[in-house]
C-alpha cells in the first residue's frame, strides 16, 4: 500500500469536513494509506500573504514540508491551492539555493531543517497514478450511470504547468478520465477554462464569471457540477444564491467535490457525505444508493 502525507490544509476541515471524510473513506479501497501530519499549520494561503511578505510565506510552507521529510513520505493535498502554495515552495527552494538558506535560517529557530526530500502531490493524481482508473472503476459498487457532471477544474489544479505537473493546461482531461471510472458521464460546457472568481478584488469580475459559467452548464443540461477545489465549491455554492439574485435568474446547479461522489459510488450513503449542508443541494445523487451493481 502506497504512503502520503496528509496535508489536509484549513478551508476543509473547517468549513468542508464531510470532504475529508469522503478521502478517509476512499483511499484506503484503492490501496492508497494516508499518514497523518501532526503539527501542520496553514499552507499558507498562495495569493494574499505570497505578496505580503514573500519569504515568511516560504519559511511556513517549508516548515509544513519539513513534517513530510521528517516522515520519509511525499506529501498529498486535497486542495488546488495548497498544492499551489507547496509545490511552487519545493520548486523555488530548488532552483533557488540562497532562498533555500535564508528559510532555513528561520527554520534553524524552532530546529528544522528544509532538504527538499518529499514532492508534493494533488491528490486527483495520485488516485490517477498511483491506483489507476480501472482500479477505481473496480471499486464501484453504485456506478452513477447516466450522471451528468459538468467539470470544473479552476485556476491552480493545472497552472503554471511547470510547478503543478497535473496535467495539459490547455487540454486536461484528469476530472474527466475520474468522472467516467464512476459511471457517469463528464461534460465539458463552453466556459469549462473559468475561473470561480473567488480572489478577484472587482466584485463585478467574479459575478460575472460565475454567471457566464454556470449558464453553460446549464445550457448541456448537466446535473451537477463537479470539482476538486474546495475554494470553487465554496463560490459555486454560497455564491450561487448571489448570482440568483443579480441575474433574476435560477440555474440551480448543486457543486459536488469529487471524491464525495467516489464515496457515493463505492456505497457510501448519501446522508453520510454531508450533501445536506449544502445551499444547493445535489438530491438527483440519492436515486444512486439504490442502484448497486450486479454480482460479477
Amino acid at each position: 500500500m502506497k504512503r502520503f502525507a496528509f496535508f489536509p490544509g484549513c478551508l476543509i476541515p473547517a468549513r468542508h469536513p464531510a470532504m475529508e471524510f469522503a478521502i478517509r473513506e476512499t483511499l484506503p479501497k484503492l490501496d492508497i494509506e494516508l499518514v497523518d501530519l501532526e503539527g501542520a499549520s496553514c499552507c499558507p494561503d498562495p495569493i494574499y500573504f505570497k505578496s505580503k511578505d514573500k519569504l515568511s510565506w516560504l519559511a511556513v510552507a517549508a516548515r509544513n514540508l519539513c513534517l513530510a521529510e521528517e516522515l520519509g513520505v511525499d506529501l498529498v493535498t486535497n486542495c488546488s491551492g495548497c498544492t499551489a502554495t507547496l509545490s511552487e515552495t519545493y520548486h523555488m527552494l530548488h532552483d533557488d539555493p540562497d532562498v533555500k538558506d535564508q528559510v532555513n535560517q528561520r527554520l534553524a529557530k524552532i530546529g528544522k531543517t528544509y532538504k527538499g526530500t518529499s514532492k508534493i502531490r494533488h491528490i486527483a493524481t495520485v488516485v490517477r497514478d498511483e491506483a489507476g482508473y480501472e482500479k477505481i472503476r473496480n471499486s464501484v459498487t453504485h456506478p452513477l450511470v447516466g450522471l451528468k457532471v459538468a467539470i470544473h477544474y479552476g485556476c491552480h489544479l493545472l497552472k503554471p504547468s511547470k510547478i503543478m505537473n497535473v496535467d495539459n493546461p490547455d487540454d486536461p482531461s484528469v476530472l474527466e478520465n475520474l468522472i467516467r471510472a464512476l459511471g457517469a458521464e463528464p461534460v465539458r460546457h463552453r466556459n469549462w477554462y473559468l475561473c470561480c472568481g473567488k480572489a478577484c478584488q472587482n466584485e463585478d469580475i467574479p459575478n460575472n464569471m460565475m454567471h457566464d459559467l454556470l449558464g453553460s452548464v446549464h445550457d448541456e443540461q448537466a446535473d451537477v457540477l463537479g470539482m476538486i477545489c474546495p475554494t470553487c465549491f465554496g463560490q459555486f455554492d454560497h455564491g450561487q444564491m448571489k448570482i440568483a439574485k443579480l441575474f433574476e435568474e435560477d440555474f440551480h446547479t448543486p457543486p459536488v467535490y469529487y471524491f464525495q461522489l467516489l464515496a457515493l459510488a463505492q456505497g457510501v450513503p448519501y446522508d453520510q457525505l454531508g450533501f445536506q449542508k449544502q445551499r444547493f443541494k445535489p438530491t438527483v445523487l440519492q436515486q444512486f444508493e439504490e442502484a448497486a451493481a450486479p454480482p460479477a
